[in-house]
């Protein structure tokens, strides 16, 4: 048996909180292990309650969730983090993927598909579909677009040309299952290479390097 998924929720609603904490008190594999109420009561309860995935609303009346998530996200060993929001085009929610957030849910998401959020962002991987990260893009596009668009491919052609492979698969949404079988490696290499990349780009999970290759067009 393995240990259950150690849960953080954060919202300002205590409905949400209960609604929540319902949903993932189902599960035998999900274990809710504590709620704040605003993100700056986040710090204290991630030291108290050690989860392994934090669930942000991205709208609090003190400190938000964007600011909670930039906080948490940028210290070493920092649990994953999925904002919820009541907006899927929410300028917030991709300031908070840029940040270091794994994947975003509306609030409205169906029980099982929270179920299902949690539990892959707990393993490792992002929840982000291109499409969604696309649509993101499009619909919050900052000032700035050609700025960011030039860091983007500057930043990509640090990478060595199979890293590069790696991450643009990574943009594409692609599995490392699915990476080693269309690059022809084994999964432990294509982890392997996502570290490396990870290091090289400074970002600190895969839904930036999706954001990243999005921003440079090769998505």
């Amino acid at each position: 048996m393995t240990d259950p998924v150690r849960v953080l929720i954060v919202d300002d609603d205590a409905l949400v909180r209960a609604g929540l904490t319902m949903i993932l008190s189902s599960a035998d594999d999900v274990a809710v292990v504590g709620e704040a109420t605003d993100g700056g009561e986040v710090p204290a309860a991630v030291a108290a309650c050690r989860p392994d995935v934090v669930l942000m609303d991205i709208r609090m009346p003190r400190v938000d969730g964007l600011a909670a998530t930039e906080s948490l996200r940028g210290r070493a060993g920092a649990p994953e983090v999925i904002v919820l929001t009541t907006f899927d085009a929410d300028e917030f929610v991709l300031r908070a993927l840029r940040a270091g957030a794994s994947g975003f849910l509306l609030k409205d998401t169906p029980p099982a598909e929270i179920l299902h959020a949690v539990r892959r962002v707990a393993g490792g991987d992002a929840m982000l579909s291109p499409t969604v990260t696309r649509q993101l893009i499009a619909h919050v596009a900052a000032p700035g677009a050609n700025g960011t668009r030039h860091r983007a491919v500057v930043a990509l052609e640090r990478l060595s040309e199979r890293e590069r492979d790696v991450a643009l698969l990574l943009g594409r949404g692609r599995s490392n299952a699915e990476i080693a079988a269309e690059l022809f490696m084994s999964v432990a290499t294509v982890k392997a290479h996502v570290s490396r990349l990870l290091v090289k780009l400074e970002l600190n999970n895969r839904v930036q390097v999706a954001i990243l290759v999005h921003d440079a067009g090769r998505a």
